[in-house]
């Protein structure tokens, strides 16, 4: 059984060569996107919103995906997901650390995210873990398949706005569970010893991970080599810099790194608000101060939710530079029953573990918190579990997403 939804066919290809088709779709495609930035009128949000485009290229180009480099680690064995994530995180902490330790850089105060130590960070990247696994990708993989054609992503993606907005509508429910004070590694040893564990940590990691495939598969897949930097595709070590070096510029931009997932309970209040069933403005979760102004503004002025957005336009420019934009119309059904159930899991685990993948993880220790180690700790497990929970939904080939 499966789902379909008629989708018109490009009408272009017949016109042009393919790669004029692809220049001419894709330079389109951006020449809105680029017009839609510059109706907010703000130079921060247009220069937030380029630099989410280029995330979303860098991401499609490289399908560079957090939840299949897990699969692809704990099924197979292989590891270049994971390196190149090891690769991205040490480049990120080279940038990162020392800015934050300075305050601000060319006059702009920055600073990281430096969260609690909490048993609901622990709760909430479990949960996350398994959702990534049945619903097919993290938040940013969600963003830029969705961006790419996924229907399937599309799922995932309203089903991740309505797990936040749950987990933010029971928000008394969690913030009371125990957690410990925030803890900056460079703040408890000094800026040059936090630089020298986190790259002996990193590659210590690495050397290990290609211990591991080489044992379990009797090669090791390269991360880098040469690639096309318009049509793609990119090897894993191209998407893994430029994706520290534009969270270091969003850092810059926004005065604190890259994140997404706040924007989905977001989204889903000001749905449930325009329909009158409820005023979020009460609920517990947007009394704090940042999150009630995020919600009394425009969604047009919320930094989060335009580079959201530009991930998925970027990614949709990627795609069709590729020649690879063709929805799908079948899906399956149990994929999409694994899109719904784990799309809730993703939205709702990102807002109980205060941060998804990317502002918990990669976010967290690229600002040298603790909070983004434990959330990775908590995180792995539910992906292992996850992993097993596929067959449940026809999800059962490690490569498929």
């Amino acid at each position: 059984m499966s789902f379909v939804w008629l989708l018109p066919k490009p009408a272009f290809r017949a016109a042009f060569p393919p790669l004029a088709a692809r220049l001419l779709a894709a330079g389109l495609a951006g020449c809105v996107a680029v017009g839609a930035l510059a109706g907010f009128g703000s130079g921060r949000l247009i220069a937030l919103g380029v630099i989410g485009m280029l995330m979303g290229l860098a991401l499609y180009h490289a399908a560079f995906g957090f939840s299949h480099g897990y699969r692809m680690l704990f099924a197979q064995g292989r590891s270049a997901h994971i390196r190149a994530q090891i690769l991205m995180l040490a480049a990120a902490v080279l940038l990162f650390l020392p800015a934050l330790a300075m305050g601000e850089v060319f006059g702009q105060p920055v600073r990281g995210f430096t969260f609690p130590l909490g048993v609901s960070i622990a709760i909430g990247a479990f949960a996350f873990g398994i959702g990534m696994q049945i619903s097919g990708g993290c938040v940013s993989g969600t963003l830029y398949t969705a961006g790419g054609g996924s229907v399937r992503m599309w799922i995932t993606l309203l089903s991740a706005v309505a797990g936040a907005t749950l987990a933010a509508f029971f928000f008394p429910l969690w913030e009371a569970l125990p957690q410990l004070p925030a803890v900056s590694v460079p703040a408890v040893l000094g800026l040059w010893p936090a630089l020298v564990l986190h790259l002996v940590l990193f590659a210590a990691a690495y050397v290990g991970l290609v211990a591991i495939e080489r044992r379990r598969t009797g090669t090791v897949e390269a991360i880098g080599g040469r690639g096309n930097w318009l049509t793609g595709p990119w090897p894993f070590a191209w998407a893994a810099l430029a994706l520290a070096i534009l969270n270091f510029a969003t850092l810059l931009v926004a005065g604190r790194p890259w994140g997404v997932t706040q924007a989905f309970a977001l989204w889903g209040s000001k749905a449930i608000e325009s329909t009158g069933l409820a005023d979020p403005v009460f609920w517990a979760f947007w009394e704090e101060p940042t999150r009630v102004e995020a919600l009394l503004r425009p969604l047009t002025a919320d930094a989060t939710s335009v580079m959201n957005v530009a991930v998925m336009a970027g990614a949709l420019v990627a795609a069709l530079l590729a020649g690879r934009f063709a929805p799908s119309v079948r899906v399956p059904a149990g994929a999409v029953l694994g899109s719904v159930i784990g799309g809730l899991l993703i939205g709702a685990g990102a807002i109980v573990a205060t941060g998804c993948n990317i502002s918990a993880f990669f976010s967290g220790i690229a600002s040298g918190s603790l909070h983004g180690w434990l959330w990775i700790a908590a995180a792995l497990p539910g992906n292992w579990l996850g992993l097993k929970l596929r067959p449940l939904f026809g999800l059962d080939g490690a490569l498929s997403r």
